[in-house]
């Protein structure tokens, strides 16, 4: 079939259109990529000329590496922990915010506040905070009697530490909660009232069953920043003490500014990339078995 001038016009204005984002496509997506998957199997120092070694790289890794897995259980251990924490917490406090009371407005910004605070300076507040002597957190367990804590310097207090530092932080998970905490049909409660229920069980039969697509959002979210907290090790402990606290995302940072060794930490990359992969997909997987959607009814 013939294609006359006209229609050839029409497609040459479409692609002329879109090649801006092809080419942004292509030079910032697609090109490293495809870099970042040759790059992993060489050796590079990130200065000389990258030796291809084929899967040596990855073969090192699960193999030889004393600090792969050490890292990877350090990771697994901090989205287990405050993933999960994050997400109660947040509900909670969006949930108490959500009441219509005088100057609730004032307390919304109040725990959104450490949201907006650069992340540098806000850990740089709680290294003082956890300093062992001088430190606020000590010394308030001092002034209460309490045993005092060992917060960064102890191989089995610093992860967690670190993750209460992430609990400061959910004023955005906040707002998202609030959003959908609001959205929720007040035909729904009046009714429940109607019927004698109680407010836990109006919570636990509507509001989160009614909210459950944001819960799904904000566990994907987490689960994807939880994998790639970098700035709570750099700031804080450097990986140590005795690496406890060596999450992947930081020992990937160190292998390659610290040991050059580019190409190995490219291949990190990678796994982490897998990981992070393999997770949202079983997340997304099973998110029919507890995300309700209205539109299933619809149908």
């Amino acid at each position: 079939m013939m294609v006359n001038n006209k229609k050839l016009r029409g497609w040459a204005k479409g692609y002329l259109f879109i090649l801006p984002s092809i080419i942004g496509f292509s030079v910032f997506v697609a090109y490293p990529l495809l870099s970042s998957i040759y790059y992993s199997l060489t050796e590079w120092s990130g200065y000389d000329t990258p030796r291809f070694v084929g899967f040596d790289n990855f073969k090192y890794m699960f193999t030889e590496d004393p600090a792969f897995w050490p890292s990877v259980r350090a990771t697994l251990y901090f989205v287990f922990l405050s993933v999960p924490l994050s997400l109660i917490l947040g509900l909670l406090l969006a949930m108490l915010l959500n009441k219509s009371l005088p100057g609730i407005k004032w307390f919304r910004t109040i725990y959104y506040l450490p949201t907006v605070v650069p992340s540098i300076a806000s850990l740089t507040l709680w290294l003082f905070i956890y300093q062992p002597q001088y430190g606020l957190a000590n010394s308030l367990l001092r002034l209460l009697g309490l045993p005092e804590g060992t917060w960064l310097t102890s191989e089995t207090t610093a992860l967690p530490s670190i993750v209460l530092i992430g609990l400061w932080q959910v004023g955005s998970g906040i707002i998202i909660f609030l959003s959908g905490l609001q959205s929720v049909p007040q035909e729904l409660y009046e009714a429940a009232e109607v019927d004698g229920a109680v407010r836990w069980r109006m919570a636990l039969h509507i509001t989160i069953p009614m909210i459950t697509p944001i819960l799904f959002l904000q566990l994907i979210l987490g689960i994807i920043g939880a994998f790639q907290a970098f700035n709570q090790v750099q700031v804080l402990t450097g990986g140590g003490p005795n690496f406890s606290t060596s999450l992947l995302n930081f020992k990937i940072y160190s292998d390659a500014f610290n040991g050059r060794m580019f190409g190995y930490s490219i291949a990190e990359v990678w796994v982490l990339f897998v990981i992070i992969m393999i997770f949202t997909a079983v997340t997304y997987r099973y998110s029919n078995r507890f995300v309700y959607y209205e539109s299933d009814n619809a149908r």
